[in-house]
């Protein structure tokens, strides 16, 4: 694949949003949800068209609508205009929205996700101890920048006066390592980080070699309103995922061909697998072996999260995570169904 036409095609998407109709009334005995998805995200993005194509949520009690947004930022101010009742985000974001709007809170586990921070293929630079003398470009705020100023401080070094860290948005990373394939040059940028699938879209075409990689805990995150409203809802519809982990997991295949397929994303299938590489529900051998609630690991890598934000002032002050736990966040659950009892609708 011309690897310049490949990129510029991730560039693109980067930018694109989508958005569902208006809704009409849930069906006799269904409660309507409205359920914020960010459309060029792997692995979310294969749960969320799983859910959109199967009735596992209609088997859960719910009638959905999808609106789909580009990333993270668009979609917290969709929440925090009204405009969805759950959402699949990664943990900053989620911390920054529940800090932000109390009525938000965390209700389970979504999955784990990649950050990475790399250089170009033929760079002398082989770990971030390396980077001593050299500038880093990553994305302020993001996961991404938490990881990369992590790899820094293990390797013993401190940002400013041993590496240069700048400020650069995801889809100009994605641009400067275009820009420099030919010549395997990036300037006077000598490393950068980005998330999945960019950071998998560029490692799949040997644009970038990985020096440093991290996981993130992503989250799903619910109208506390939405809740009082309805019974049970964030326990229903952590099943519900349950039960599209479940799905995804025996069909993997069909579950890429759908995401590539709602997104129109132009990823080879060997970068969404690369994504969900690090997901261990998809390697469960039996139903019970998935986790949709957050054990303590995660907990402590959100805390983590929490704590960087204050550190970079992303947040006026210090957050406990346990505010932003709502009862099913810690509740272990199992989907009504199996996937062998879910049903397709509509076209395949």
């Amino acid at each position: 694949m011309n690897r310049r036409f490949f990129l510029g095609g991730l560039a693109a998407v980067a930018c694109t949003s989508t958005s569902a109709p208006a809704p009409s009334p849930a069906k006799p005995g269904l409660d309507r949800i409205r359920i914020g998805w960010q459309t060029t995200w792997a692995t979310q993005g294969q749960l969320a068209v799983i859910l959109m194509r199967t009735n596992i949520l209609e088997q859960h009690g719910f009638e959905a609508t999808f609106h789909g947004f580009s990333y993270g930022g668009p979609l917290n101010e969709g929440a925090l205009a009204g405009a969805v009742d759950v959402l699949f985000t990664a943990d900053q974001p989620a911390i920054a929205l529940a800090s932000k709007a109390d009525n938000w809170g965390i209700i389970g586990r979504l999955m784990t996700n990649r950050v990475g921070t790399f250089v170009p293929p033929d760079s002398p630079i082989q770990s971030a101890a390396d980077l001593k003398g050299h500038t880093v470009a990553v994305p302020f705020g993001a996961a991404a920048h938490r990881a990369t100023l992590g790899a820094i401080q293990r390797a013993g070094l401190k940002v400013g006066s041993d590496v240069r860290v700048t400020n650069l948005g995801l889809q100009e990373i994605v641009a400067l390592v275009g820009a420099g394939a030919a010549e395997g040059r990036w300037g006077n940028t000598h490393a950068a980080a980005a998330w999945d699938p960019a950071f998998a879209n560029l490692e799949h075409a040997g644009a970038v070699r990985v020096i440093d990689q991290a996981d993130v805990t992503s989250v799903v995150v619910m109208d506390d309103r939405f809740s009082a409203r309805v019974g049970n809802a964030g326990e229903r519809f952590q099943k519900a995922l349950h039960a599209a982990y479940d799905f995804f997991r025996a069909d993997p295949g069909r579950a890429n061909a759908w995401f590539k397929a709602d997104s129109d994303l132009p990823f080879d299938v060997g970068v969404l697998e690369l994504a969900a590489s690090v997901e261990p529900n998809l390697k469960a051998t039996e139903p019970q072996g998935i986790r949709v609630h957050l054990d303590e690991d995660d907990l402590l890598n959100m805390q983590r999260a929490a704590d960087f934000m204050v550190e970079a002032k992303l947040l006026r002050g210090s957050v406990q995570l346990s505010t932003l736990l709502r009862p099913s966040a810690l509740r272990p659950v199992v989907a009504s169904v199996t996937a062998s009892q879910v049903d397709v609708v509509g076209a395949d």
